[in-house]
């Protein structure tokens, strides 16, 4: 389902994929496969903090993290699609202090975190994304 997003997303600028379940919105984020050295893109919900963008690895709280975190952590350089804008950004995951501060905005923009964070015994990392 995400290539398929990722796809039509390209095609339309985001007119479609552009929005997640109950209105969220959704970028694009181009990584570097940690293993393979090639681009890896997942459609990802995301949160504005000033000229940052807020993503969190949640994987709809499974016990293990996204590939995609992995990857941002191993190559913080990320290129991101938004409606059709490239841009590129760095990547690094937030500390505890900061996450509680997003956290609660980030379940305010999408209510399902809190379950996510609930199904799973990992504290659920939080990805700041800021312009290079």
């Amino acid at each position: 389902m995400s290539r398929l997003t990722t796809r039509l997303y390209r095609l339309t600028d985001g007119r479609i994929g552009g929005k997640f379940l109950k209105g969220t919105d959704v970028v694009l984020v181009t990584t570097i496969g940690r293993r393979s050295g090639e681009p890896r893109t997942v459609p990802l919900l995301f949160m504005e903090d000033g000229a940052d963008l807020i993503l969190v690895a949640s994987q709809g709280g499974m016990p293990n993290n996204p590939a995609w975190y992995y990857n941002v952590i191993e190559h913080p350089e990320v290129t991101i699609n938004r409606r059709g804008v490239e841009s590129d950004m760095v990547a690094r995951e937030v500390g505890a202090d900061e996450r509680a501060v997003l956290w609660p905005r980030l379940v305010d923009m999408y209510a399902d975190f809190t379950d996510y964070q609930q199904r799973t015994d990992r504290t659920i990392p939080v990805i700041r994304l800021s312009p290079r």
